[in-house]
């Protein structure tokens, strides 16, 4: 704990010889899961902050702060005197106070080797319109945690759950703390009735009455020595209160059972509001734990919940809007309301599940599934037909299954970016950027695609070289390592004599060949020649599988 602690402290005094705001565009962000993405109150801008990398021997956390213009699709860097030290799986939220205020509390540190963690207690708030960091000392407020929830509700900031892990044990939180934006005091709310179960990794939302909602989790109990049981939560609550948002007003908890379709148990979901009244959620992965393996399930759904209704539905895509043109030959098209109303009244035209499984070389099973939606007459187009359409592939665009990967909704749009997924022990980190509008559901756009070549893995006896902690876990350093392996790349397969697939690798591929397939197709976009997509993705799993060798 000494030790990590003085590795923040000395990240902290090189941070503080910045004295100056300094703006500049940038390439899109490395890949990071467990970030804050938020929509910037007044400007059409999204606002990066922290996360977390891992390359297979060292965790990398980050402080950098990102903004995303939504309008130009152009990424820049905001480097801010004295910002909060590097950190992963905190919370954010805005409030449009004095321009815009974006409020950061608690989250972890980890050491370079990601053993050892250090929990944050501290809340910071970034001044928008003058781009300047405040550390806000209050006394009163949440223990150290990670994985906890927060929401901005009627000029507090709310706080639920999270939890803590040492070297020795772990906890988990179901308490709920309130942050007053008027006076600057943290109180302990003491609700009635029955809460939530302790969990990290929920989905809080707030109602436009100011009550708050909770759903599902995950948390871990020790059954025996070196054995714990891990729990998904599907349960739901209410939290509410009888006043106008008043530290001595009274809350009360009380359960809630929801009516339509509940999302099928998973944790490492991202969570955001949309329009109309309603709560999403994004992805996941459902981890199958027996004796000597997990099989993990990553997904790419979305489900919204009606909070009006107290009533949850899975997000289809309708297609795009000249596809349905075509089908209703000069029908009257329904009102965008309408449309979210087809959306839910349609079970013939359901989701299909798709499953597609990956076979590591050690035996670990990946299961993918994956969500694909839409009205049967879609399905039954033909090619020709599919080519008239604006130029549009007949291969619907969507992101890859993750889990951790960071949201934000601006003028009814949500945004995904990064997160990650695993096959067999290796970890896939994502940094590109999707778009889809909630009001209309009819495709996935991508901003930013993945580059394959990014992808880093190293094995714990690939590297001799003690490399430095400060600079690992300064961030952006992946960058640099991933253009070393294109320049190898592009230098020709002679360098890398261990690619020439043997009889095990051309079996592997032809078992996996779909999978790398698709991953390559949704991360490089419609537009990619199909001989491209299948390069990419065998040199995907050229990479995976010597790596799993």
């Amino acid at each position: 704990q000494e030790d990590l602690e003085a590795l923040i402290a000395e990240f902290q005094s090189l941070d503080a010889k910045k004295t100056q705001v300094i703006e500049s565009s940038c390439p899109p962000p490395s890949p990071r899961l467990n970030g804050s993405l938020s929509a910037h109150p007044e400007k059409d801008e999204l606002i990066l902050f922290g996360g977390e990398y891992f390359n297979g021997q060292k965790t990398y956390l980050y402080n950098e702060l990102y903004v995303y213009n939504i309008r130009k699709n152009s990424w820049s860097k905001v480097e801010i005197p004295n910002p909060p030290p590097r950190r992963c799986a905190h919370q954010a939220a805005v409030v449009p106070t004095a321009g815009g205020q974006l409020w950061v509390f608690g989250g972890e540190f980890a050491s370079p080797n990601g053993e050892q963690f250090y929990h944050y207690k501290d809340l910071w708030v970034l001044h928008l319109a003058t781009k300047t960091w405040e550390q806000i000392k209050a006394s009163g407020g949440p223990s150290g945690r990670s994985g906890h929830r927060m929401v901005a509700c009627k000029r507090q900031l709310i706080i639920f759950g999270g939890f803590h892990e040492s070297a020795r044990d772990y906890i988990y939180y179901n308490d709920v703390y309130a942050f007053n934006l008027d006076s600057f005091t943290w109180s302990k709310l003491t609700p009635s009735g029955i809460g939530p179960a302790p969990r990290s990794g929920c989905q809080m939302a707030t109602t436009p009455e100011g009550s708050i909602i909770i759903y599902g989790g995950y948390s871990k109990q020790r059954i025996k020595k070196d054995v714990d049981k891990g729990t998904l939560h599907t349960d739901m609550f209410l939290l509410k209160t009888e006043g106008a948002g008043k530290e001595e007003d009274k809350w009360a908890w009380s359960r809630l059972n929801p009516s339509g379709v509940k999302p099928t148990p998973r944790s490492g979901f991202s969570i955001a509001i949309g329009p109309n009244n309603r709560s999403l959620l994004f992805g996941g992965v459902h981890d199958e734990e027996e004796e000597e393996s997990i099989e993990g399930d990553f997904f790419n759904d979305i489900y919204f919940y009606d909070i009006g209704k107290n009533r949850w539905f899975p997000g289809q895509l309708k297609g795009p809007k000249s596809d349905k043109r075509k089908r209703r030959r000069g029908r009257q098209a329904e009102a965008e309301g309408a449309g979210d109303e087809e959306m839910e009244k349609q079970p013939p035209q359901g989701p299909v599940e798709i499953v597609k499984e990956v076979v590591a070389e050690d035996g670990t099973v990946m299961t993918i599934k994956q969500v694909i939606s839409g009205p049967a007459e879609e399905e039954e187009r033909s090619e020709s037909e599919e080519e008239e359409e604006d130029g549009a592939s007949g291969q619907q665009v969507e992101p890859c299954p993750r889990s951790n990967a960071m949201l934000a909704v601006k003028h009814g749009v949500l945004y995904v970016y990064g997160g990650m997924f695993e096959v067999g022990d290796r970890q896939f980190t994502l940094s590109d950027l999707y778009s889809i509008d909630l009001h209309k559901m009819e495709e996935w756009k991508v901003l930013v695609e993945m580059d394959p070549k990014a992808q880093e893995w190293l094995e714990e006896s690939e590297s001799d070289e003690e490399e430095d902690d400060m600079e690992g876990a300064e961030g952006g350093e992946e960058e640099e390592e991933s253009s070393e392996e294109e320049s190898e790349d592009e230098g020709g397969e002679e360098q890398h004599p261990s690619v020439q697939p043997d009889e095990e690798h051309a079996d592997y591929l032809s078992r996996t060949e779909q999978y790398w397939i698709k991953l390559a197709r949704s991360n490089m976009g419609p537009d990619a020649k199909e001989k491209k997509v299948v390069k990419v993705a065998h040199a995907m799993a050229k990479t995976f599988y010597e790596d799993s060798v």
